[in-house]
């Protein structure tokens, strides 16, 4: 591709990304689905303007770390620790239960192989943060306390789907599950997670006083994306994929995060919350280049719509997504509407599910039809679980309020 074709898909890519999610927002749903949407519409599967060529996939690459960059950095590890047991019960019901279930029925009833059931079960696991957190603020109801178990549950729920990604994506690279080369992932993710943290607030402290000493604008920007960028090396280097060091990087520089001897590691909340400031902008015009080319790659043309494979794994499994997380609150306790809010607000998928169904794709453990059934089955459950939560609280929140 020439240099001012590239720039011309670049524009295409930033522009449809943000007239779709300005429609999705209009028309109440997550902004997430406009993006997707959008690379379906100037992608292979429609007006094939763009193809996902390897500079929109770089770019893309970028767009997954610091997406999971600003994860970590609205990570609220207090909010976990007060949530207490409850949190973990749910996180940890609502991570198994749907792997399990979507496992099973991969490898049981649909007779796929060993490794594209791992990945089919894992696109199940993770609940976003990012849409859980926007309708609860919306429904006035992140302080409630349903909202404080789903908001501590779904931050685990991420960690623990971060680690599972890391795993599958070593089983993806090494040609197959291997419980060896699992044990030394696990051993460098714990080694990494114990020793990223401080480093990246070492490192931090002299990015502040940079800052209190230099007089040229830009400096935070140009230091933090080094620094996540330092980190995604390390994490591969590590023998993680390089999404974990990008998230470990937004965790520690969290003003919500702490480390366990002490404040004398901690990140002034003044500072973090510039770095929140300034590093917004140039997030928010990477992440959506990530999203559009999971459009992009989703090649429509290709999948046998008469077939009823598409259908039948689709429907099937987007059952299976629902009713792992429904289940979640059920060892926990509390009042039964509680426990369906719970349920309820931990069915959205959006971005971990994304990145799993893409790194399965780009893998080769998806065919084209399976990675549209997973698509299809994210998209449905973080577009629909917005307008069931509204109802449900339009309905029973007076009661839950006794």
């Amino acid at each position: 591709m020439a240099v001012h074709d590239y720039f011309l898909t670049l524009l295409i890519i930033l522009l449809s990304a943000r007239l779709f999610t300005e429609l999705a927002v209009r028309l109440k749903a997550p902004g997430v689905i406009g993006e997707l949407l959008a690379g379906v519409l100037i992608g292979p599967s429609l007006l094939n303007w763009v193809q996902p060529v390897e500079a929109v996939k770089l770019l893309a690459e970028i767009g997954i770390i610091m997406l999971l960059f600003e994860v970590g950095l609205e990570t609220d590890v207090r909010r976990l620790a007060q949530t207490g047991a409850k949190a973990f019960v749910v996180a940890f019901a609502g991570l198994s239960m749907p792997f399990v279930l979507g496992f099973l029925l991969a490898y049981r009833f649909f007779e796929l192989p060993l490794l594209t059931a791992l990945f089919i079960g894992g696109t199940l696991t993770a609940t976003s943060i990012g849409i859980t957190l926007r309708v609860l603020a919306d429904l006035k109801r992140q302080d409630s306390t349903e909202g404080q178990v789903v908001l501590g549950a779904a931050v685990l729920d991420d960690i623990l789907g971060v680690v599972m990604l890391a795993l599958l994506y070593e089983f993806s690279i090494g040609g197959g599950v291997n419980l060896i080369n699992a044990g030394k992932v696990l051993l460098s993710i714990m080694v990494f997670f114990v020793l990223a943290p401080i480093a990246a607030k070492l490192i931090s402290f002299i990015i502040r006083h940079l800052g209190n000493v230099s007089d040229v604008p830009g400096l935070i920007p140009s230091t933090i994306v080094s620094l996540m960028l330092f980190f995604a090396w390390l994490a591969h280097a590590a023998g993680a994929p390089e999404l974990l060091g990008g998230f470990s990087a937004g965790l520690a520089l969290s003003r919500r995060f702490f480390l366990p001897f002490g404040a004398s590691l901690a990140v002034d909340a003044d500072f973090a919350h510039e770095i929140e400031a300034q590093m917004k902008p140039i997030i928010h015009l990477f992440t959506p280049i990530f999203f559009v080319t999971v459009g992009l790659s989703l090649n429509l043309r290709e999948i046998e719509w008469n077939s009823p494979f598409v259908w039948v794994f689709s429907s099937t499994l987007f059952v299976a997504a629902v009713a792992g997380k429904i289940m979640s609150p059920l060892f926990i306790k509390g009042s039964r509407l509680q426990r369906w809010a719970i349920g309820i607000a931990m069915v959205p998928r959006g971005e971990i599910g994304l990145i799993f169904a893409e790194l399965g794709k780009e893998s080769n453990i998806f065919n084209n039809a399976i990675y549209a059934g997973m698509i299809i089955v994210v998209a449905l459950t973080t577009l629909l679980t917005p307008f069931i939560l509204k109802w449900f609280y339009g309905r029973y929140g007076a009661q839950l309020n006794h």
